[in-house]
This record gives C-alpha cells, structure tokens and sequence, in this order.
C-alpha cells in the first residue's frame, strides 16, 4: 500500500509518535493533527486515503469530526477507523452509527491496528491496494484470486487464499495465531486458535505440490511467516 496517506488525529504525543513511527514502517505516507479542528483542516490540504481517529479529542470531539465528515459529500466516503479507550457497546454502536467503519480499542497493538487499516482499505478502497504481490517465486493475483508459483497456477480455497494473502502483504514478519485470525477470520467472529494451523497446513500443502521449497517459517510460540524463496533458475 505504498503512496497510501493516513492522517493520524490523536491528541497524546506519546501515542501518535509510536503510531506514526510504526506506520512509516509499513510504508505509509503519514500526517498528523492533534485535535479535530486541525484535522478538518488537514483534511482539506492533504486529502488522506484514510483517517485514525481518536475518540476524545480536544475543541472538536472525533465523534463530531467524523460526523462532520460524513455530512460533506468531498468526503463522504473517506475511511475512517476510531480509536479509544471506550470499550462499552453502546460507545461502539454510536462510532458505527456516526460513520466510522471500523473501530479499536485502546490498549492495542500495532499489528492488529495494521491489519485493521489494510482490511479497510481492501474493502472501501481496492483501487490503493497492489493487484499483484510477489515473493519470491510466489505470485498472488488479488484482483483474479489465482495463485501462481514459478508459473504454475495452484488452486487454493478461500481461507487459504486470504491467508496467503496477508502473510504475501508482509513478507518476512511473524504473526502470531490470533493476529491471523483477526486479519482473515475477523476479531467479531469465533475460531479457536488450533484452526490457523489446520489452514496453514493445507496452504503448505498446496504451495510444496510441485516439490517447490517451503516458504512458511513455523516460529515456535510465535506463528508463522512467509519467506522469499526463488526458484532453482532464478537461483542460479
């Protein structure tokens, strides 16, 4: 999601510097504003892709910045993720009812909050997002939902396709069982953990096929990766 923009609004310092130190990482384009009036405005100059929104905020509450908002029809279809520290379900059904297409609550890490952003941005703006991701010898076609590896189609099902799918997106990381089961499953839905497993099986199963080498690390009590791995003529 390079060229992607996040206005981070956030009125904690501490905070917003670890959220946009950590979405720097991931290769977002990143503008901040420590309170709704100067987010409207950043709104206006920068035109993000999308907006982290913090609940309680000083002068214009995000509530009424997203409200205001979704009310413009410049803006009206502009992403928005909440942030805050209100966990009760009436807070969360008035962030939703206001706008907001996502929502999470404070403490969180930073990878469930990536994982957020990109499911987001899949949804309401695929255009942002590769058609094509590539690694090593793996090609995942997320526009046609095919996967090719050194030139042969695989026939994956849909949790795998997801699976490898977002593991593709983030080449090398280590996500644990439960941030895999937010990011393919989703956080309102229940799976037991062992259920990853099971799925990451099947798609290493597909993927050794036609005797490739194995692109999945099992890091123990940790989760797993996706590793580049060439094939043996691009190797040599």
């Amino acid at each position: 999601m390079a060229s992607t923009t996040i206005l981070i609004v956030e009125d904690d310092e501490s905070i917003r510097t670890l959220i946009e130190y950590n979405l720097k990482k991931e290769g977002f384009e990143i503008v901040c504003a420590k309170d709704g009036e100067e987010a409207l405005l950043k709104v206006e100059e920068s035109r993000p892709d999308l907006v982290l929104l913090d609940w309680m905020l000083p002068n214009v509450s995000g509530i009424e910045v997203c409200r205001r908002l979704r009310s413009r029809a410049e803006t009206r279809g502009l992403p928005i993720i909440m942030l805050t520290a209100r966990a009760e379900e009436s807070d969360l059904i008035r962030g939703l009812d206001q706008g907001a297409d996502d929502y999470l609550t404070k403490p969180f890490s930073m990878e469930e909050l990536v994982a957020r952003i990109r499911a987001v941005m899949r949804r309401l703006r695929p255009s942002l997002v590769e058609d094509v991701v590539i690694v090593g010898d793996i090609e995942v076609d997320r526009t046609a939902h095919r996967v090719r590896r050194n030139g042969k189609e695989l026939h994956l099902g849909p949790t795998e396709f997801r699976l490898l799918d977002h593991l593709a997106q983030n080449p090398g990381r280590v996500f644990s069982r439960e941030q895999l089961l937010n990011a393919v499953w989703g956080s309102d839905v229940f799976v037991e953990a062992r259920t990853v497993d099971v799925h990451i099986g099947r798609l290493r199963k597909a993927l050794l096929k036609n005797g490739d080498a194995n692109p999945i690390r099992t890091v123990r009590s940790a989760g797993y990766s996706l590793e580049p791995v060439e094939s043996p003529a691009a190797a040599g």
